[in-house]
């Protein structure tokens, strides 16, 4: 016969291992994954600045691909769309090539940065155009519909083709800026909608002129000079050229869940070490300058 103290500690002990061997199972209601982390799921809408579009849906697919219970749709738009949709809650993440300080009728103080990489952008024309190089007061000249032909600059006797984006781009407002020194883009043109209309409308159309994310231009159309200066990735990193812009992503509020690990994908390794080069983007660790929001540039 065992002991009424005998008894006693093995009931204790039985009850001990069924407490271990729940905490094995995982506790609160079945089997963790792997690396003790809950499976990343649900749906983030991204919109925003077709600049950035090309990159962020590459690494969505890469991140979905993952993640299969999570769920990204990307959306163009324009700058101006982002940041409107993501201060108003409509969208969970907004794309923008602008900081949001520039853009009237955004309460910039609700919104979060979380700037990604850095993307140059250039004068581009028809192939058929014979000009290299443009100062940047001949720039002036054709977007504020001064200059009309292209022999006024050295090139053939052809009337100018100005192809403008909507006001709400984040590219026009960087290429005004910093190309056209802020003088209003006011020459009578075509206005397209996104990056890849405008580089397949310039390349289509003679005598066209527009201005591109370096990520878009291809054999398809003619990157101009600016001043002598190539638009090239090392002269954007070393502050010679001066038409880039940060590419951002705003929350409202900082992030958390899906939102979060998105961000921290976009930042992470695989990203910034691989992705953004390949893609035409320019790494911010690279930059040797860095531009504030009223758009001060000071060396690193």
């Amino acid at each position: 016969m065992l002991s009424r103290r005998t008894k006693w500690v093995l009931a204790l002990a039985a009850v001990l291992v069924l407490v271990a061997t729940v905490a094995g199972c995982g506790g609160q209601g079945g089997q963790q994954p792997s690396g003790g982390q809950a499976e990343l799921s649900g749906n983030l809408t991204v919109v925003g600045s077709t600049a950035m579009q090309p990159l962020v849906e590459q690494a969505a697919a890469q991140f979905m691909a993952k993640n299969p219970k999570a769920q990204i749709v990307v959306q163009g738009g324009g700058s101006g769309t982002g940041l409107t949709q993501v201060a108003s809650g409509a969208a969970d993440i907004g794309n923008s090539d602008i900081f949001a300080e520039e853009k009237s009728g955004i309460d910039a103080s609700q919104l979060v940065d979380h700037k990604v990489c850095v993307v140059g952008m250039a004068t581009v024309v028809n192939p058929g155009v014979t000009v290299d190089n443009l100062t940047k007061q001949q720039l002036v000249d054709i977007f504020t519909g001064k200059i009309t032909n292209w022999k006024e600059v050295g090139g053939p006797e052809q009337k100018i083709v100005v192809i403008h984006r909507p006001k709400g781009s984040g590219t026009r407002a960087t290429f005004k800026k910093f190309a056209l020194g802020g003088v209003e883009d006011s020459a009578p043109g075509m206005e397209q909608d996104s990056s890849g209309t405008v580089r397949k409308m310039v390349a289509e159309t003679p005598g066209a002129i527009s201005y591109l994310p370096l990520s878009y231009i291809d054999n398809s159309v003619k990157a101009l000079k600016l001043d002598g200066v190539e638009p090239t990735v090392e002269n954007i990193v070393n502050g010679k050229y001066p038409v880039w812009a940060y590419q951002h992503m705003y929350t409202k509020g900082e992030p958390t869940g899906l939102k979060k690990a998105f961000l921290d994908y976009m930042l992470g390794d695989e990203v910034q070490g691989q992705l953004i080069e390949k893609m035409g983007y320019i790494p911010i660790t690279k930059m040797q300058v860095e531009r504030d929001a009223q758009g001060n540039v000071t060396k690193k």
